[in-house]
């Protein structure tokens, strides 16, 4: 695909070359730039509202996507590398105290990180020292009660629907920003109030998906990517899971 986009790019500025030779050298003006949207699926000719609104749905009625880059959520910054699909998702969250893991198979949320990250909470729940309680808890999928803090906090990054709504959302008014390129893909540019709303670059190949998100307000930057393949998602091992019981260790 990166080689066809490629092409097609270095054809059109070799047609954009040969049409100002001649118009320079015959004062000939019937030559014209290619269309950019020539054999694309059209989204970059309709208004911005209803490219927003034709990504959204398609968004929505792929059976997974996987998501990677930063979010910026209550003053904190997170980095994901996440793959979500209907009935849970898994993958990579990084945030100031380390690297984890989520892994979530229907309402049941696991965490899984090495001992350094939890020997940053206090040890108070289970009465034992920081030390004992992260090296007990190193590697292991710790199931989360879907009563802490930590499971409405996290549980949000492997929900596919409820992520995307709450993130393909441009503000202000919208209005296309040109014509891009995206790993090798086409794409039309939307922005909200001239990019301080935030951007987004649909797919001008095929299904209009989303591509490339800049949030409003520096509040990250995400790609999107791996529309509609399938992905294994299943509960850990039963020897490799621990249940902390009602709340987990804070941290």
């Amino acid at each position: 695909m990166t080689v066809i986009s490629h092409g097609r790019t270095r054809r059109a500025a070799l047609m954009s070359a040969i049409c100002a030779l001649v118009v320079m050298g015959t004062g000939f003006t019937g030559c014209s730039a290619p269309d950019p949207d020539e054999g694309t699926n059209g989204v970059g000719k309709l208004p911005a509202e209803t490219i927003q609104k034709r990504t959204r749905t398609a968004a929505k009625s792929a059976a997974s996507v996987r998501l990677s880059g930063t979010v910026v959520s209550n003053g904190a910054t997170y980095t994901l590398d996440m793959r979500l699909r209907a009935g849970g998702g898994s993958g990579s969250v990084t945030s100031k105290n380390g690297t984890f893991q989520l892994l979530r198979v229907d309402e049941h949320l696991y965490l899984k990180a090495d001992a350094e990250f939890w020997d940053q909470q206090d040890g108070k729940e289970d009465g034992g020292s920081p030390a004992a309680v992260a090296n007990t808890l190193d590697g292991k999928y710790v199931k989360v009660p879907t009563g802490d803090p930590a499971y409405k906090r996290f549980s949000g990054f492997t929900d596919k629907d409820m992520l995307l709504d709450g993130l393909l959302t441009l503000h202000g008014t919208l209005a296309t920003d040109g014509h891009h390129e995206q790993s090798g893909v086409r794409t039309i540019r939307v922005s909200g109030d001239n990019g301080s709303g935030g951007t987004l670059d649909v797919s001008l190949e095929g299904t209009p998906y989303p591509l490339r998100l800049v949030r409003a307000g520096n509040a990250g930057t995400l790609r999107l990517s791996d529309w509609g393949k399938d992905f294994a998602l299943s509960e850990p091992p039963k020897e490799q899971t621990v249940d902390y019981g009602q709340q987990l260790p804070s941290s």
